[in-house]
């Protein structure tokens, strides 16, 4: 490669990408698309009369990527990471182990090796921080949805990481199973804290330092060489660049002075970013995908659709809202670098050939097209899935925030994280004997067959049965453990959420049960999704799938049922609250069915009216009065129309209007100046109802 060969291929990449953003961004369509196009026109895989080189492009694209999570760490220090990492940890680690699970699954379904399908199985597991990134951007989505998406993805990369070391294992044939992965996990841990501790001594006060100096291009070329330098150092341990290089920027995060390096390494950012995306266009082969268009489709059918689910269910079950859970799902749905990583790793061993690398570019570059569209898409999509869900479950998941949201309280918190440590060693005791049994019964197994034909002279397949009937009776005892365990810890944190009372009726009983249920499902799937996907290639594919269909079943059949419990216990605190509203405004409660309507309220109901009614109602949040103001937004609108439980995750318990009250309103039920609304949920969900119900024409 020689400089003039560099000049020609930056010139024709750079051209080419700014006339295809311009026209992307003409017809108002995400401009990653444009770069995409761009790197498919330049590339070698269409007769088009310009062509750039594609080793040079990757270069440069490799720079792109260091850059741009350089300036993603730039946005998290370590800090925050820290406190952000239990809310988004378990929804990573759900949607990590259902892909790699589905994907292994798929991988079978179309006659792939053990080995094959465990690589497809790890290109499909983690999303896209590149593209997200840039989506995101362009979109000008930040706020609540952008922290947390970011956070998984986060998380998301030190699965990749883990993924790439466990895979090399086995692709190299060095190790498998749980051996792999411990000595996979400690090499990574042991790395990472002596990066982080020594970085959080040095590299804070040396930030501090430059920028005392006031001298931006100093600034500029000491930061990107120091993301390039962490980066680097990654890559000599065996470890992503990308690692690195967010790292580097959380560690100069902590100097306070993210706000000034963001601005300094923008414009350089998304210079090399947009590289990035046109390597990823060049590698986009139209014979490739017509060859194997069957496995690509079923592959961007169950990134989609897997992302979206898992991704939405973990991250409700960590405590996020409906609506942002839902959103975050269709923003993660995608696969990128990691994707290539995996695939490129597997050639390079040998264990996979290049069909499986052109299925991750094609299925990486199509869902990059779906994306940005599914982003822009997510706040409706999020309003359908409320409308759609039954009345129970609206009034489960609106109320399920406010209960962790009591199980985060400093008096509650320390109580549970003492718990969760006693009870999760136990869990993971559990879950590791699980894990040898299995691993054990599949490795020895044959050789155990064979010792008991020699030894009885029973038939081979009479044999072959005894030893995996004895295998899953030796499992059983662990795998009970881990629905004993995660049980009993389930009830002991939503007893610590909704405590029971020291004598009197229980009124928490039917919310702190189905607090419960839901919490041990978000155990067993932060527990048993990755240890699926671990055994997966020692287990039969069939009847793992149907016994884990059968034990969703379960509990979506326990959950139903506890929300249909719920829902009476709501309607009874329904009943409480309009006494409440109905004595604070002097009058006889008239109860109306939902949809009636009534003449104007004469008084409001303050806050202060319902709090005898909430020492009733544990467990139903923290119910407020909220009035609907004159010449608002909300007046003269239904609360289908307002969307407000789909908008704010608050559910509106009754209504007031003069001498009336309405329990449980329904969507066609049209507010009027002056109504008080009885309001339920979380209080970041109280305080956007209450903006909502304020806000003017």
């Amino acid at each position: 490669m020689t400089a003039h060969d560099f000049l020609i291929t930056l010139t024709i990449v750079l051209i080419t990408a700014g006339v295809t953003t311009v026209l992307f961004q003409r017809l108002k369509l995400p401009v990653v698309l444009g770069y995409l196009l761009a790197g498919l026109l330049v590339g070698p895989n269409l007769a088009v009369p310009i062509y750039a080189d594609r080793n040079i492009v990757a270069i440069l694209s490799e720079l792109g990527l260091i850059l741009l999570l350089y300036s993603l760490g730039l946005e998290f220090s370590l800090r925050r990471l820290v406190l952000l990492a239990p809310r988004v940890g378990p929804a990573a680690i759900f949607q990590s182990g259902v892909l790699v699970w589905l994907g292994y699954l798929l991988g079978r379904a179309f006659g792939w090796s053990s080995t094959v399908s465990l690589f497809a199985g790890g290109v499909v597991a983690i999303s896209s921080t590149t593209i997200i990134a840039r989506a995101f951007d362009e979109q000008k989505v930040g706020g609540k949805l952008r922290e947390l998406v970011i956070g998984i993805l986060v998380v998301e990369d030190l699965i990749g990481i883990f993924l790439i070391a466990v895979l090399t294992a086995v692709g190299s044939g060095e190790a498998a199973g749980a051996g792999a992965l411990a000595k996979a996990g400690g090499k990574l841990a042991a790395f990472l804290a002596v990066l982080v501790v020594v970085g959080l001594l040095v590299v804070p006060r040396a930030t501090r330092w430059l920028r005392k100096l006031d001298r931006p291009e100093t600034m500029l070329v000491a930061s990107i060489g120091f993301a390039f330098g962490v980066s680097l150092l990654c890559q000599q341990f065996g470890y992503s660049v990308a690692l690195g290089a967010f790292l580097a920027g959380s560690l100069m995060a902590e100097s306070g002075e993210q706000h000034y390096l963001e601005e300094l390494v923008k414009p350089v950012r998304d210079l090399f970013a947009a590289l990035f995306f046109v390597s990823v266009g060049m590698l986009i082969d139209p014979r490739s995908i017509v060859e194997h268009a069957g496995a690509i489709a079923a592959f961007t059918a169950l990134v989609i659709v897997g992302k979206i689910g898992s991704v939405a269910l973990g991250a409700f079950l960590s405590g996020h809202g409906t609506r942002t859970s839902v959103q975050a799902g269709l923003a993660l749905a995608q696969i990128g670098e990691f994707g290539f990583i995996i695939a490129g790793l597997g050639l390079a061993l040998g264990a996979t050939d290049e069909g499986l690398s052109a299925i991750a570019v094609a299925v990486s570059a199509l869902t990059t097209l779906t994306t940005p569209l599914a982003i822009r898409w997510s706040d409706r999509a999020a309003d359908w899935v409320d409308r759609v869900m039954p009345h129970s479950w609206q009034t489960f998941t609106a109320l399920y925030g406010s209960w962790i949201e009591k199980l985060r309280r400093p008096d509650a918190r320390q109580g549970a994280r003492s718990l969760l440590w006693q009870r999760a060693r136990w869990l993971a005791f559990d879950a590791l004997l699980f894990c040898a049994v299995v691993i054990a019964g599949a490795v020895y197994g044959a050789r155990a067959a064979e010792e008991l034909v020699l030894r009885t002279g029973f038939a081979a397949a009479s044999a072959q049965w005894l030893v995996l009937c004895a295998t899953a009776l030796a499992a059983v005892p662990f795998g009970l453990g881990m629905l004993r365990v995660s049980r009993r810890l389930s009830l002991d944190l939503a007893e610590r959420a909704l405590p029971s009372p020291v004598r009197g009726a229980d009124l928490a009983a039917a919310p702190r049960r189905s607090f419960a249920l839901a919490l041990q499902l978000a155990l067993l799937g932060a527990v048993a999704l990755p240890l699926l996907a671990v055994l997966q290639p020692f287990l039969p594919s069939m009847p793992t799938l149907i016994a884990a269909l059968l034990l969703c079943g379960a509990f979506g059949w326990a959950l139903q049922r506890g929300a249909s419990n719920l829902q009476g216990h709501v309607k009874a605190a329904a009943e409480v609250l309009a006494d409440a509203l109905a004595s604070q405004s002097h009058t006889a409660p008239a109860v109306a069915s939902a949809g009636s309507a009534g003449s104007a309220a004469q008084q409001p109901a303050e806050p202060a009216a319902l709090a005898a009614a909430r020492q009733l109602l544990p467990g139903m949040g923290e119910p407020t009065a909220l009035r609907v103001e004159a010449g608002s937004r909300a007046a003269g609108r239904t609360l289908g129309e307002l969307r407000l439980r789909g908008r704010t995750g608050a559910t509106v318990l009754a209504l007031l209007r003069g001498e009336r009250v309405v329990l449980m309103p329904g969507a066609l039920e049209r507010l009027e100046p002056g109504d008080v609304l009885a309001a339920s949920g979380t209080a970041e969900a109280l305080d956007a109802a209450r903006d909502e119900l304020r806000a003017p024409r």
